[in-house]
């Protein structure tokens, strides 16, 4: 099945479209166990069996067994996206696993139109907040659709998409899903918010997470690692962003050995994390100030590790619902 996926502009609003395809389904005949099931409807017993147990939970007797006259549905051999949100070179890719099936994201990035965020400077060129954010929800987004989630990119940005430059031009182009960014902050954050909010009512699903990205700015000689931020009385927040952080602290130690990690993690009630119905994950990606913190940013593979890492993090998470 193709499953394609594109970003229409209607009356100024942009909105991911997906065009699901007619789900297979077959009955299995007298006395057929699950492989030959498989087998006979030319499906893979190793590639097909896991996710054929995941489209049909509630369907089988003791041991995975098949029952009688019971109408199963047939995992998708393959599984195509285009976005076109994600820029010429990104747009076309594959889901690869099955991984987040079943949970739903509503991705954020800080700042945006009117608003850069804060500003940088690298190689006396400066470096904007939005972009950089932008980017790597971006590259967070598809990483997740890769895994098999539900995605919503609030902040968008009908030109830019994964950028593998160093330095991102900056725009006021971004909107809030097809809306004008208004100039007032609490607006803006308002905004944001009641976008996500409206999404989360629609959807059923039991797994429903915010992720929002920003990038802070400190004096020049503070080095920042990732740190984050849950609201205080959310359990599912707190869980969910020290699940990211362990991550960032499993990776460093394989990766960098003897360098450490120091992000945080503490709760904090800003606006966002506030007024946001499911839990949120609020990440501060490091200081736009300082020049060693501007290496995770400025190099694409480093913006495509943050984005990895969040994922590893928010995957370990939904794998302990």
């Amino acid at each position: 099945m193709h499953k394609k996926a594109t970003i229409l502009l209607i009356t100024l609003l942009i909105a991911c479209v997906f065009c699901y395809a007619q789900s297979k389904t077959a009955i299995p005949q007298k006395g057929e166990g699950l492989h030959a099931f498989l087998i006979r409807n030319k499906l893979s017993v190793s590639k097909h069996k896991t996710k054929f147990i995941e489209l049909n939970k509630g369907k089988f007797g003791k041991n995975n067994s098949l029952l009688a006259g019971v109408v199963y549905e047939l995992p998708d051999d393959e599984v195509n996206f285009e976005i076109p949100l994600f820029g010429k070179k990104y747009k076309k890719f594959k889901q690869r696993t099955t991984a987040l099936n079943g949970a739903v994201f509503y991705l954020v990035s800080g700042h945006g139109g009117p608003d850069p965020g804060a500003v940088g400077h690298y190689m006396k060129k400066p470096l904007h907040e939005d972009e950089y954010a932008y980017d790597v929800t971006l590259r967070l987004a598809r990483k997740l659709m890769e895994n098999g989630a539900k995605v919503y990119v609030i902040i968008q940005d009908i030109k830019d998409g994964i950028r593998d430059a160093a330095v991102l031009s900056n725009s006021k182009r971004e909107t809030c899903m097809g809306k004008r960014i208004p100039i007032n902050q609490l607006k803006r954050l308002k905004q944001r918010t009641d976008a996500v909010n409206k999404l989360y009512h629609k959807d059923k699903s039991s797994y429903k997470r915010c992720i929002v990205l920003h990038v802070d700015s400190r004096t020049k000689t503070k080095k920042l690692d990732v740190f984050f931020y849950h609201h205080p009385k959310s359990s599912k927040g707190k869980r969910l962003v020290n699940s990211i952080a362990d991550t960032f602290s499993e990776k460093y130690g394989k990766h960098q050995p003897g360098r450490g990690f120091s992000g945080t993690v503490s709760d904090r009630e800003l606006y966002v994390v506030r007024k946001t119905i499911p839990p949120v994950a609020f990440i501060e990606l490091g200081n736009i100030q300082n020049r060693r913190d501007q290496l995770r940013f400025v190099k694409p593979n480093n913006r495509q590790a943050l984005a990895n890492w969040i994922y590893e993090g928010i995957k370990n998470d939904f794998q302990k619902k």
